[in-house]
């Protein structure tokens, strides 16, 4: 009789789960036109993240983490599907191979995009409400590093 409950309550737990992921998909899906409102809740939880950095003086190591993480996004967002420095095709040899047209197509859309960073700066932001990720760090050594990492990932 216990196995029959345990099943059932795994069942149960599994359907909701699944109605959950699918009422998110669902929210996700209706927000992809809405360009400006994604993007200001990813700017609001991003200053909610860095006020409590500033009021809390700690969790610098978070901080630099997600400007990695972002920097990284951001060349992915910027860089094309294709590098144009493979040996594949060159210039066109022909009129009709001239005329034709290619849109650029981004390594990362707009949307997931978008879904990276916002998922990053609220992991981030959970992360400064547990001690264990409070590492004490010198911040400006962080600075200092994050900003040669950035100019030398930009030279490229």
């Amino acid at each position: 009789m216990m196995e029959g409950s345990d099943q059932e309550e795994a069942s149960s737990l599994e359907t909701t789960a699944a109605n959950l992921k699918r009422a998110v998909q669902y929210w996700l899906d209706k927000s992809t036109i809405h360009i400006f409102p994604r993007w200001a809740l990813f700017v609001f939880v991003l200053f909610v993240f860095f006020l409590r950095i500033y009021l809390i003086q700690g969790y610098f190591i978070v901080a630099y983490g997600l400007g990695i993480f972002l920097l990284n996004n951001f060349i992915a967002f910027l860089s094309p599907l294709e590098d144009p420095n493979d040996d594949g095709p060159g210039l066109p040899s022909s009129a009709k191979e001239g005329k034709e047209f290619r849109p650029f197509a981004r390594r990362l859309p707009e949307f997931k995009f978008w879904m990276a960073c916002t998922r990053g700066a609220a992991t981030s932001l959970v992360m400064t409400f547990f001690s264990v990720f409070d590492v004490p760090v010198f911040w400006p050594i962080l600075l200092m590093y994050f900003g040669v990492f950035f100019f030398m990932t930009m030279k490229r």
